[in-house]
């Protein structure tokens, strides 16, 4: 049997090698357990005792005072966002940031809160320069400059906690809130070999997200102060992500909380893996300092790329930059299979 005879014969006895995202796993049955034998109330009445003590398990883990479960990390931001700015103000993010460029403007949108996006370096970080350049002065002529919103991890890339030390003091001394979109926080922390209220030192609220590496169905949570929780209470309700019996999703989080952060330990080293058996193809590939991986696809097997793949049930988004993504759903045995199919496909 040939090398993509035999790959269309394990594909067919296994589930699909999903490349995309690590938004894409299934709950185990560990957490499918979970959530069955939840106990649930009417969380927009506070009464849900399992979102309840997810909240408390978040919010204690990372040191803050309150958390607030959200059905989205779009959503978590975008409250974060509106409860620290009113409406004409102004807030400083990076042009890479999902905030700005993949949540369809939602602050602007929604909040009528103006973004001032800047530059990101090459390590995803935003220079102290350009930020002190962009705070506006305090005049009637100027939006009024609120708050700094960063990412970590920021296209898989981890800022380091010397500069968000640096970056979080330095704006906190010009008046300025600082909120951190940390859909993959668990993934800087266990990089970065630090702890989670490290990880987040310095920010006023963080988003974090459960259904990316942790492995949860859905939701992420807003973590912050007593106050600004209870102002992003009222904005989840006007965002219609107020939900009655979420017990059965907010014990799936909390399963994951309890099992699955330490293995994020081995989607690192499967995309290290995937990223050095891409280089012996010649391609080139950013070397990966989590679990995404950057491989530059030749514009002419783009096309071609994209056939092989699927015919062989192997989901990725094949572009001149391509992200692959390690997961809980892609175990060595499947990253493997993957690249076996990269190389059987005619780059020449």
């Amino acid at each position: 049997m040939n090398g993509q005879a035999m790959l269309r014969s394990e594909s067919a006895v296994t589930q699909s090698i999903d490349l995309r995202s690590d938004t894409v796993t299934r709950p185990t049955p560990g957490m499918r357990a979970a959530m069955a034998a939840a106990e649930v109330g009417d969380d927009v009445y506070g009464d849900d005792p399992t979102v309840n003590r997810l909240q408390q398990v978040a919010a204690e883990r990372f040191g803050f005072e309150s958390g607030l479960f959200f059905p989205s990390g779009t959503q978590s931001n975008l409250a974060a966002l509106m409860a620290h700015c009113g409406r004409g103000d102004e807030y400083l993010v990076g042009q890479e940031a999902h905030t700005y460029k993949y949540e369809q403007g939602g602050a602007a949108v929604l909040g009528s809160i103006q973004p001032q996006p800047l530059e990101n370096d090459a390590d995803g970080s935003i220079a102290l320069s350009r930020i002190a350049a962009a705070i506006k002065p305090q005049d009637d002529h100027f939006a009024r400059t609120r708050l700094l919103a960063l990412e970590n991890t920021i296209g898989g890339r981890v800022l380091r906690p010397e500069y968000q030390h640096q970056v979080t003091e330095f704006v906190h001394f010009k008046g300025l809130a600082t909120h951190l979109d940390g859909a993959r926080i668990f993934n800087a922390v266990l990089a970065l070999k630090i702890s989670e209220r490290a990880a987040v030192s310095g920010f006023d609220s963080v988003s974090v997200c459960l259904s990316k590496g942790l492995g949860a169905p859905a939701g992420s949570l807003l973590l912050a102060s007593k106050s600004l929780i209870a102002d992003a209470r009222r904005w989840r309700k006007a965002l219609g992500g107020g939900m009655r019996q979420a017990g059965v999703l907010a014990a799936a989080g909390l399963y994951a909380l309890q099992h699955h952060v330490a293995r994020l330990a081995e989607d690192h080293d499967n995309a290290r893996h995937l990223a050095q058996g891409l280089q012996t193809l010649g391609l080139s590939v950013e070397p990966p300092q989590t679990n995404v991986v950057y491989v530059d696809i030749p514009i002419g097997h783009i096309a071609a790329l994209k056939l092989h793949l699927a015919s062989l049930g192997i989901l990725a988004t094949i572009a001149p930059r391509t992200r692959l993504v390690t997961h809980l759903d892609l175990p060595r045995a499947k990253v493997d299979m993957a690249l076996r199919a990269f190389r059987e496909f005619s780059w020449s």
